[in-house]
Order: C-alpha cells, then sequence, then structure tokens
C-alpha cells in the first residue's frame, strides 16, 4: 500500500519514527514530506528518514499562512503522482484538504483541545481522527480513540532505553541531581496571549539554591542572563536528559507529558490544561499542573518539594501507568494500514450497474 506522511513539526518526527519504519519494514510504501520548523528537518536526518522538504520556516505567525499554502500545493503535486491509499499526519490541515481533493483518505492524530484553528480548518476534511481516550472534547464519528499518548509512540519501554552518556555529554557526572527547564517560545497560533513563569531567572535560582544543575531548553532564544544555561545536547537526544533528570520544569504541554512517561515527575506550568496532562496529573501524579495567576509561585514551591522525594515512588507510577496505558506506534501503524486497505478495497470493487 501507498502511504504518505506530512511532518511540520519535531514532535511529529518522534511520533513517526517508529510507525515508518514499522510500515515500511511490512512491504508498504512510505513517502515522507516537511516543512521546516525548528529542528524537525534535523531530527528527520538524524533518525535516517528519508523526506522531502516542501516548505520553509515562517518568520511569523503573519508568514505562517503563505509558508502553508505552498506547503500545501506541493504536497498536492506530490500526491498526484504517488496517488496514496492514505495519508496521516498529526494535527492534518494539509493531509485532510490533499485527500479530499484526491478523494483518497486520510487519518489524523492529535490530542491538543485548545489548537481550536487547526481543528477548523483541518477535521471537517479529515475521514478519521484519532485522539487519546482522556482527550476532552467530543468529535463525532470520525473520532477514534485509544488508551495512550502521543509520548508513548516514541518513549515506551518497547521502543526506547536512554543513553546513561548523554550525562557526560551535557556536562554532568552520574550521580549529578540536575533539572531540564523548558522555556516555551509562545508564538504557536494556540499560544497567543498566554503565559509561563514570571521569571526564568527566579525558576534557576530556586533550583540552584535547592542543590540542582539546571539545564535549559528554550524555543527561540534564551533570557540573556541565562545563555549559560542552555545546553548544546543534538536534538534526538533531549528524552535521555529527560529520562535521567531528577524533577523537569516546563512550559510546554509535551516536554512535561515526555518527561512523565519516562518516571520523571513534571512540573508543567501553562494556563492552558489538556486532557493529556490533566490525566498525567490527577491518575498517575506524574505531572503536576499549575495554571491560574499563581501557577510560577506554586510551580517552583512543587518542583523544590520533589527534589527529596523517593525515587522509588516515580517508578511505581510509572509501571502503572505502563500497565494501563499502551505502545502508541502499535495504534498508528494499524489505523493507517486499515484505512489504506479499505480504501484500496473501494477502489479495486467494479461499479455495480443498476440501470
Amino acid at each position: 500500500m501507498r502511504v504518505m506522511i506530512t511532518i511540520q513539526h519535531p514532535g511529529h518526527v518522534h511520533f513517526f519514527r517508529y510507525p515508518i519504519v514499522e510500515l515500511r519494514d511490512r512491504g508498504h510504501e512510505v513517502s515522507v514530506f516537511a516543512r521546516e520548523n525548528d529542528v524537525a528537518i534535523d531530527l528527520l536526518e538524524a533518525y535516517d528518514v528519508d523526506h522531502e522538504v516542501l516548505a520553509g520556516e515562517p518568520g511569523s505567525l503573519v508568514s505562517l499562512a503563505a509558508v502553508q499554502a505552498t506547503y500545501e500545493t506541493r504536497l498536492l503535486r506530490r500526491a498526484r503522482r504517488i496517488d496514496p491509499d492514505v495519508i496521516a499526519a498529526i494535527g492534518g490541515v494539509a493531509a485532510a484538504h490533499v485527500s479530499s481533493v484526491l478523494r483518497t483518505k486520510s487519518v489524523v492524530f492529535y490530542d491538543t483541545e485548545h489548537a481550536t484553528l487547526i481543528q477548523r480548518l483541518g477535521y471537517p476534511f479529515a475521514d478519521v481522527i484519532c485522539t487519546p481516550a482522556c482527550y476532552r472534547e467530543e468529535i463525532g464519528a470520525k473520532q477514534v480513540t485509544y488508551p495512550g499518548y502521543h509520548e508513548l509512540a516514541y518513549l515506551h519501554p518497547d521502543r526506547f532505553e536512554p543513553d546513561p552518556a548523554v550525562l557526560e555529554s551535557a556536562g554532568l557526572a552520574p550521580d549529578d541531581p540536575f533539572a531540564v527547564v523548558r522555556l516555551s517560545s509562545w508564538e504557536a497560533s494556540h499560544d497567543v496571549g498566554h503565559g509561563g513563569f514570571d521569571d526564568p531567572n527566579e525558576v534557576v535560582d530556586r533550583l540552584e539554591d535547592a542543590g540542582l544543575a539546571v539545564l535549559l531548553s528554550a524555543e527561540g532564544e534564551p533570557p540573556t542572563a541565562l545563555e549559560d544555561y542552555q545546553f548544546s545536547t543534538p536534538p534526538d537526544r533531549i528524552h535521555d536528559l529527560l529520562a535521567y533528570a531528577d524533577v523537569v520544569l516546563s512550559e510546554g504541554a509535551t516536554t512535561a507529558a515526555e518527561a512523565a512517561v519516562l518516571g520523571t515527575p513534571a512540573v508543567y506550568v501553562n494556563p492552558l490544561s489538556l486532557g493529556y496532562t490533566r490525566e498525567l496529573d490527577e491518575e498517575y501524579g506524574l505531572l503536576f499542573e499549575h495554571d491560574g495567576e499563581d501557577r510560577h509561585v506554586r510551580g517552583l514551591e512543587r518542583a523544590v518539594s520533589i527534589v527529596d522525594r523517593s525515587d522509588d515512588e516515580w517508578v511505581q507510577r510509572r509501571e502503572r501507568l505502563l500497565d494501563e496505558r499502551i505502545d502508541v506506534t502499535n495504534v498508528v501503524v494499524r489505523r493507517i494500514e486499515s484505512i489504506a486497505r479499505a480504501h484500496g478495497a473501494t477502489e479495486s470493487t467494479p461499479a455495480t450497474n443498476t440501470g
């Protein structure tokens, strides 16, 4: 079967990395197309994923529409040539639009309830929309749910084992306690008007006072006073660091969830709660949401309090999560295959003469 996958964000590379390999191993033709965004292309190259770049990175939200239009136009041309059985994506605006024009099938994977612009542009044109069971919006007949999170497509222990060598590359000894701090750029369409920590400098100071080394990961340029805390580990090694950290503080939901499923307690400081961040907090106690006006203060207090708690506690909580949640790569592969198979059967069925 012929499968097209579109990549428009670094997180999409992680999510589709193993499904691409499995689909190709099962004999399917998989074509991967990408738009430049942060380190997305670097990750595709690091993971040795054959791909074609169709559009550059937008310089601002204003230019995003023009870049997206270019990407969709070029994707349509490739799709006409390939004649895919299914087009798969996260969010899936381009995939859903192109599949509608060609009358092929699309499957969209998504987990972000507050990204309403993407939903309005993509959902009406998609054939199947796959969401975690904790997704809080009802989409209708197109929706298929599964007991897992996007992050378990690439961080499930059947797929990922952290490499301790990353500690040396980050300037840490094996026994050094440390925290990873992730700052968002707040430039995504669904982030406009929101914010996380009031003062990143205070975050670093409090963590150092608690005896932790601090590794900073920032979208865009970090605050000038914190440039020395920015680490230079390759983007495909970030999950190794998250796995060995004592605590992760993040303004971004994805990084917080990645840490949580790895068994590292995560403090998520952001006014926007999601179905999966809420479940990881309330059901498994591996992620701690802090929103509201005092989110900065409460988030820091939570992070400092975590340092003195037993590692066994987080191991046990992760084991329970893994017992109840699945390897999401298996869901992705099965869903893509079933939709492609159904499309192929429809295409090969001769029309019935009812005259």
